[in-house]
């Protein structure tokens, strides 16, 4: 998309991206972590909602934490996050993006390793509902990203890789969670919701915030409905 761009990122445009990953992370969140999660540990034989409940507000902590300590500038602000910082505005628009791809890469991660485990309620179609549903939301993720900067004078080529770069933690943390499968066994349950929490946390504090500013806030929330909708079809369809 970036290539494509001539002029500035419509306004319009931007918001329906930011509500559409919303709706997905919302989506996601429900069917494919906190559900199974819930389940786990009712096949554990632990009390189902303390797993999911524990587990998901420490994703919101976890990521309430590293909102306060990583340099950080978002797209409608000109005031950095964070702890103080020499870094461009530019870089620090990336890491805005770069910290909130985190959860979603874990959200993939341990739902994949909950499947390869076997016995967990959670099926290989499942898992790839899910990866099928962030890889749609980072489309536009990445368009957010990359075509503002475009805008503000950054190359086209500069502006692909940043958003780009944005993206890599998330391979990178699934890879990592998928290879301590073992480990995680009897914490499964808390991990599906701790990853919830986090998506949760950056949809409630970041997205949803940016979809509605300014005028035609009712764009945004179409998006939302339309991203929700989407990812509530694929995770029932195939998980």
């Amino acid at each position: 998309m970036v290539f494509l761009m001539r002029n500035k990122l419509n306004k319009k445009v931007e918001k329906i991206l930011l509500g559409f990953a919303s709706g997905v992370m919302i989506a996601a969140s429900i069917w494919s972590l906190i559900i199974p999660s819930i389940e786990m540990a009712e096949e554990q034989g632990k009390i189902a909602w303390i797993p999911a409940a524990i587990g998901f507000l420490l994703g919101v902590v976890f990521l309430l934490v590293l909102d306060s300590l990583i340099p950080h500038m978002h797209l409608e602000s000109n005031k950095p996050e964070g702890m103080q910082t020499k870094l461009k505005k530019t870089t620090m628009m990336v890491l805005a993006v770069t910290l909130h791809n985190i959860p979603e890469g874990m959200a993939v991660g341990v739902t994949f390793a909950g499947a390869l485990m076997g016995n967990t309620g959670i099926t290989m179609a499942g898992a790839l509902a899910l990866a099928i549903g962030i890889a749609i939301q980072n489309f536009p993720e990445g368009a957010i990203i990359s075509m503002p900067l475009k805008s503000e004078g950054v190359s086209k080529p500069k502006a692909f890789l940043y958003g780009a770069l944005s993206g890599i933690v998330e391979p990178i943390s699934a890879i990592i969670t998928i290879l301590l499968t073992k480990a995680i066994i009897p914490i499964l349950p808390y991990l599906l919701s701790f990853a919830a929490g986090a998506m949760i946390y950056v949809v409630v504090e970041e997205l949803i915030p940016e979809s509605q500013a300014g005028e035609h806030s009712n764009i945004g929330t179409i998006g939302v409905a339309i991203g929700f909708v989407i990812m509530m079809i694929l995770d029932v369809t195939l998980g």
